[in-house]
């Protein structure tokens, strides 16, 4: 049968099968890290916690745990093609990044002090820092904040065309919804049910790949879903955009954790990293370099064309489907709405028992970020990315 296929069919089906693999694998090392977390609360912390990062500058050896497949925290792609740590970092540093798939491995690698730099979305972020009886992890820096890149929903193909996202969220009500639970889809959906109160007939905890396979079987009604997923599922023709956090002005973020232990150790490697986050983020900033960012977050991942990253940071959405002329906020550093954005998700996580108690006040480091931006005579946030239009698309 594959010899009668198109080359676009072929490259089309090839992709699909990549994918289904790499979403296997996703679902697999997930359910690997969230047994581990809970293993790790129990277990003795002191080979972990009392990690040796040597002396103010001397070199060092750090493993970054980024994800290239969350779009919204893009700056450490960036950061892994461009190098702008080489700047910073004493001389002789080593640096290795590794792949997160999703932000409970990053997570899983920090606590175990496998991992020396994070980047990852609230939720697992937030929960990093809840487990100070295993690693003492905090927030140094935000990667990003918007409303469209963890809140969206999609629905199936063949809903009604609505001429609004309120009424397409009307529509919502009793039908079958699916989202991975205890992520920043599963806060935003809860969210806007809650608002517009309304009820699923089914609200039902499923990962990506189920999802997808739910929406090609006409099994779903609606999803929700981050990016560059959602552009995905809508390029293939397997769901559309019909409301986003911008259409109830719920938002979504990023954010780079690190462990006490090498704050304390080596502020100047914090300091050095944060510099060199600041330059990913005016890069990321750049509309001049929205195609080589794509291209670059192709080639850090598997399953995911480079039309489907670009559109998934610069492409742009029809208001009446959730669309907003800004997909990426660079905070960088701690913003009112970033702030903001931690403590409800804190809130949300105690509610559905993911966590005990609220964040400490004390996981939240707003100094380095903030002295580096005074620095610099910068801001927070240090720049945006723009939705361009989607014929701005000049790859192959």
């Amino acid at each position: 049968m594959n010899s009668h296929l198109h080359d676009r069919d072929r490259s089309r089906f090839a992709c699909r099968n990549g994918l289904r693999s790499i979403l296997r694998t996703v679902n697999f090392l997930s359910a690997i890290a969230i047994g581990a977390i809970g293993l790790f609360a129990s277990a003795p912390a002191e080979s972990a916690a009392s990690k040796d990062y040597g002396k103010p500058g001397e070199p060092i050896q750090l493993v970054i745990g980024y994800q290239p497949y969350y779009t919204e925290s893009w700056s450490g792609v960036i950061m892994r093609d461009k190098k702008f740590y080489e700047k910073y970092l004493p001389k002789g540093s080593t640096v290795e990044f590794q792949i997160g798939l999703q932000g409970a491995i990053i997570v899983n690698g920090m606590l175990a002090g496998k991992v020396d730099i994070g980047y990852a979305g609230d939720m697992p972020s937030i929960v990093a820092t809840s487990h100070s009886d295993v690693r003492d992890i905090r927030i140094v820096s935000v990667l990003g904040t918007g409303f469209d890149q963890c809140n969206a929903f999609l629905v199936r193909t063949d809903a009604p065309q609505f001429k609004s996202p309120d009424e397409a969220l009307k529509w919502l009500d009793g039908k079958i919804v699916a989202v991975p639970k205890g992520s920043c889809t599963d806060r935003f959906a809860q969210a806007v049910f809650k608002e517009k109160n309304l009820k699923p007939s089914e609200y039902l905890n499923q990962s990506i790949e189920v999802i997808t396979s739910g929406f090609r079987a006409k099994k779903l009604d609606a999803a929700v879903m981050w990016e560059p997923t959602t552009s995905r599922l809508v390029e293939e023709g397997l769901a559309r955009k019909v409301a986003t956090g911008a259409s109830v002005n719920e938002n979504d973020g990023g954010f780079m954790i690190m462990p006490q232990a090498l704050i304390e150790q080596r502020p100047d490697i914090v300091k050095a990293w944060l510099e060199a986050e600041l330059d990913a983020e005016l890069y990321f900033a750049d509309p001049k370099n929205a195609m080589e960012i794509a291209k670059m977050a192709t080639s850090q991942t598997t399953g995911f064309t480079q039309k489907v990253m670009w559109l998934s940071a610069f492409g742009t959405t029809p208001k009446n489907e959730g669309g907003t002329d800004v997909r990426i906020t660079l905070a960088y550093g701690f913003t009112p709405e970033a702030l903001g954005l931690i403590q409800k998700a804190s809130k949300f996580l105690v509610d559905i028992k993911s966590i005990r108690s609220e964040i400490r006040p004390e996981a939240v480091m707003p100094q380095f970020t903030a002295d580096i931006l005074k620095a610099r005579g910068l801001k927070a946030p240090v720049g945006e990315v723009k939705a361009q239009p989607n014929s701005a698309y000049a790859g192959q």
